[in-house]
C-alpha cells in the first residue's frame, strides 16, 4: 500500500472557535411612542494600583536614570537578576529586606524609596498630599503600612 502524506498541517484549536453569525439586520421599531431610553450604567470604579506595580516601578525607573542594569543592581543587592525583574515587573510581592537591600544598592533608603512609591500612588489616583482629612477633621502628611 503505498499512502502519500498530505503537505497540510492539522490544526487542532486551543480554544473553541466562536460560530460568527452573518449581519444581522435591526429590528424595525414598533409602532407608537418611542420608549423611554435605559437608564445609563455607573462608571466602572478606578481600581488603586497595586503596591507591588507601584514600588517595582519606582525601582526601574531610579535603575534606568542611573543606567545601570539589572545584574548589576541585583549583584550590589545581593538578590537574584530574575527575582529583581519580578519585582520591578510587580509580579512579586518582595519582603521588606528585599526592597531595603534593592533600595540601598540604587544609593535609596528604604524610607526614599517608601516615599517615592507613595508619590506615585497621589499622582496615579489623582488626590492631593493634603487632601486627605482623617476623622478629627487633623490632615496627615504621611504614610502608613499595615500587614
Amino acid at each position: 500500500m503505498n499512502r502519500e502524506a498530505s503537505n497540510h498541517a492539522r490544526v487542532i484549536p486551543l480554544r473553541p472557535t466562536a460560530e460568527r453569525p452573518g449581519p444581522v439586520r435591526p429590528a424595525a421599531p414598533p409602532p407608537g411612542p418611542a420608549p423611554a431610553p435605559a437608564p445609563s450604567a455607573p462608571a466602572p470604579a478606578v481600581r488603586e494600583p497595586l503596591w507591588r506595580d507601584l514600588v517595582g516601578d519606582v525601582l526601574r525607573r531610579e535603575r534606568l536614570a542611573q543606567e545601570r542594569t539589572l545584574k548589576d543592581v541585583a549583584e550590589a543587592a545581593r538578590i537574584s537578576m530574575p527575582y529583581l525583574s519580578e519585582v520591578e515587573r510587580g509580579r512579586k510581592e518582595a519582603s521588606s529586606e528585599v526592597l531595603a537591600a534593592a533600595a540601598q544598592a540604587l544609593g535609596l533608603g528604604l524610607g526614599d524609596l517608601l516615599a517615592r512609591a507613595h508619590g506615585e500612588l497621589v499622582r496615579v489616583t489623582g488626590r492631593r498630599l493634603g487632601a486627605s482629612r482623617g476623622a478629627s477633621g487633623s490632615s496627615y502628611d504621611g504614610l502608613c503600612l499595615a500587614a
